[in-house]
């Protein structure tokens, strides 16, 4: 699963599904032991992490929300995703 961004310790992910297309546009995100999965808006979706790198996350995720669309038609073409800067 290709890493769209890292910062702060937390790794950013998107991927395609190779048989069927997912339903929510969503991103991947690892931070330690725990791991995430929350649709492009933001909303959790599963799992969770430690409150203040959610808000990191948000924070990224508000700031980045055309080039993760982008990346999302993309991934859903069968194109590589390109890399997002990181929070700062």
């Amino acid at each position: 699963m290709p890493a769209l961004s890292v910062f702060y310790g937390i790794i950013v992910m998107m991927y395609r599904e190779e048989k069927e297309r997912h339903h929510t546009p969503h991103i991947h995100v690892r931070y330690g032991e725990y791991e995430a999965i929350y649709a492009l808006d933001g909303r959790l979706l599963a799992g969770r992490l430690p409150k203040n790198k959610e808000r990191l996350l948000w924070a990224w995720m508000e700031i980045h929300q055309e080039d993760l669309w982008a990346n999302w038609e993309l991934a859903e073409s069968g194109q590589a995703p390109f890399r997002i800067a990181p929070l700062r």
